[in-house]
């Protein structure tokens, strides 16, 4: 077997290939410095790290097996003679999980007490109590949360919310069988006529053909106006203008993302003084303890998969980019 890491090649994949050849001795795993390098030794490679062009893979006559760098890797990663070219793709889908719901759960409870609004009253030291009419108050065990994609983050962000006694319900493309942590289970065509009745609307969802732009105008109008929109998926997934419209209309009471249409967002975007948002800047999982561990563990598994001509881990559907 030869699999070729495809360059530019991050420092931490760099420091697998070390762990690879004393796990795999009979592996030939190669690091090209350049893309002409690369090209070469494509044209002989079972398997391949990293982003594949056009014009790499129209020489890789042998790929079986593509790893892909990224979870969620950004458009354009699945070409259309990538989709169908008959290698299998593989991702890193599942080392997020507890991390990105945390962050999910932080802002969940940051919007129950108002503790990003009493952030802003600090920095003008202004003493205030927000309470009142003017401020909605949500108590977790009297709130519900509609999970938009139930895969893994929302899964784990489904066992949180029960924890602190809200009410959890999914929406979902590819999961039909209900879970302990899910009062209940809808398919995704169903989405927005269920969302008027939720206090939180959390989307998990990946960045795919069908899901890009599906939280617009429409989506928003069909939440209940104290509902509040979070986006921890992919950025794409949610019209931003439409979303900032929605807010200052009031026909949705607050937001938080941490991915964005544009990224980064630019400083003379609408969306940054919205009313009661909060915007962190793609980085639920910065600082996250293990996830180069996690992301190694699933590359060496996959080459014993392989090698053994076992099913893969994290098989893509590459025609849905997920």
């Amino acid at each position: 077997m030869k699999m070729v890491f495809v360059p530019p090649l991050a420092a931490n994949a760099q420091q697998w290939v070390p762990r690879l050849r004393t796990a795999y001795p009979d592996v030939d795993f190669v690091t090209p410095v350049d893309e002409a390098q690369a090209r070469d030794e494509l044209k002989r490679a079972d398997a391949a790290y990293g982003t594949l062009t056009p014009a790499l893979l129209a020489v890789a006559n042998q790929l079986q097996w593509l790893q892909s760098p990224m979870a969620a890797p950004p458009p354009g990663f699945y070409f259309e003679e990538l989709i169908a070219h008959p290698a299998n793709v593989t991702n890193f889908r599942g080392i997020y999980n507890d991390h990105i719901s945390y962050h999910i759960l932080g802002l969940i409870l940051s919007f129950t007490k108002h503790l990003h609004l009493y952030r802003d009253q600090q920095n003008e030291r202004v003493w205030r109590k927000l309470d009142g009419p003017d401020f909605n108050t949500i108590y977790p065990p009297e709130a519900s949360v509609l999970i938009v994609g139930v895969g893994g983050i929302g899964l784990e962000t489904a066992r949180l919310c029960k924890a602190i006694g809200m009410r959890v319900v999914g929406v979902d493309t590819r999961r039909t069988q209900g879970h302990e942590w899910l009062d209940e289970l809808h398919p995704a065509e169903t989405l927005n006529s269920h969302v008027g009745a939720f206090d939180f609307v959390v989307a998990t969802i990946p960045h795919t053909p069908e899901t890009e732009g599906v939280f617009d105008a429409s989506f928003f109008d069909a939440m209940k106006s104290s509902g509040i929109f979070i986006n921890i998926g992919r950025g794409p997934t949610t019209r931003l203008d439409d979303l900032n419209a929605a807010l200052r209309s009031k026909a949705i009471a607050g937001a938080a993302l941490d991915v964005y249409e544009i990224e980064p967002l630019p400083a003379e975007h609408p969306l940054w003084d919205a009313p009661n948002t909060i915007l962190t800047p793609h980085s639920a999982v910065t600082g996250a303890a293990h996830l180069d561990e996690r992301r190694y563990e699933i590359v060496h598994a996959n080459v014993g998969h392989f090698i053994a001509g076992e099913p893969l881990i994290n098989l893509v559907d590459k025609a849905s980019w997920y």
